[in-house]
């Protein structure tokens, strides 16, 4: 069953994020033959537009105007709303990420729509779409088939394969958004933390560290590790909790969920809520002096030790193997 298919491009700093790819992935598998569109928003981003369609889209709408350089609610919505109204398609995907947490619902909402959230597995039963998602902190796993005229759902992100790049351009066309002045929401100001390195939520390797730390000067071995090895530098709440890291960097049911190739546990001793954030990583590699930990439960390979004594071992085993 052909279908239109629209994916609600997801930015970082006015760079795409990978996730829009993966997006662009998962709409190919339900489109089942129909057509893909991309909708990209913000200020001065017309130029990503060829990477979109590169990667998939047959159709790329660009709102590309002032009011988009900053995430206000109401904005999106409404650039989503005439991005539907442009290209009738009976899905919209967007990533599972802040804004498309954010929007997700209230097109859903608007268009008395089914959303599945939070998506890591797509695939066509029949003519049904069968969307995979965890619940219980990711203990289980649901499938889930929407009723409806509408499919909304967001994806998370490092999960599904994103569409390998064709060089083709897909059409391109600017979408002249109607704004209303009526808006829910002003954005005055916005205050970021300055973060540099790998995207933590679509790292492939992160290096994390917990309590057993110790300080924030401890996490100086952690991020040379994480350098060396390409990756990125996370931690636990209780890490967080004890003023060693920014909270911006907290995976767990409160923080980042993650799925990433490689996570590697320094000191963290494998509490429930920060189980729900990694659990679902590829390969699991725990360090801790304590065996009875927890986090060996989950861990592909565990490593008994003082990690200021691993972690440099392990990092000098890398620069051999990526000198």
């Amino acid at each position: 069953m052909k279908r239109n298919v629209l994916v609600v491009a997801d930015l970082r700093a006015n760079q795409l994020r990978n996730v829009s790819f993966e997006a662009l992935g998962a709409a190919r598998i339900i489109a089942d033959g129909g057509e893909v569109a991309a909708l990209l928003i913000g200020h001065e981003v017309s130029g990503l537009a060829a990477s979109l369609g590169a990667h998939g889209a047959d159709q790329v709408y660009v709102a590309d105007r002032e009011e988009f350089g900053q995430y206000v609610p109401d904005h999106y919505a409404a650039a989503v709303e005439q991005a539907i109204e442009a290209f009738a398609p009976q899905a919209v995907l967007f990533a599972h990420s802040a804004i498309g947490r954010d929007v997700a619902p209230m097109v859903a909402a608007r268009h008395k729509a089914g959303q599945a959230s939070d998506v890591i597995h797509v695939e066509l039963v029949g003519d049904d779409v069968i969307f995979t998602r965890p619940i219980y902190a990711g203990k289980a796993f649901v499938k889930v088939k929407i009723a409806g005229d509408l499919i909304v759902a967001t994806i998370r992100p490092n999960n599904l394969p994103a569409h390998e790049e064709t060089g083709a351009l897909g059409n391109v066309t600017d979408l002249p958004v109607r704004l209303s002045g009526d808006v829910s929401t002003h954005v005055r100001d916005v205050l970021k933390k300055a973060v540099s390195g790998v995207d933590l939520s679509e790292a492939k390797i992160i290096v994390s560290g917990g309590r057993g730390v110790k300080s924030a000067e401890g996490f100086a071995s952690l991020q040379e590790l994480a350098a060396v090895l390409g990756g990125a530098v996370g931690a636990s709440r209780g890490a967080c909790d004890a003023g060693y890291c920014d909270y911006s960097m907290q995976i767990g049911q409160t923080g980042k969920v993650v799925t990433p190739d490689l996570y590697i546990a320094c000191g963290i001793s494998g509490a429930i809520q920060h189980l729900a954030g990694m659990s679902n990583s590829k390969v699991i590699v725990a360090i801790n002096k304590d065996p009875e930990a927890p986090i060996f439960k989950v861990a592909d390979y565990g490593i008994v030790g003082d990690l200021f004594e691993v972690v440099p071992a392990l990092t000098e085993e890398a620069r051999k193997l990526f000198a």
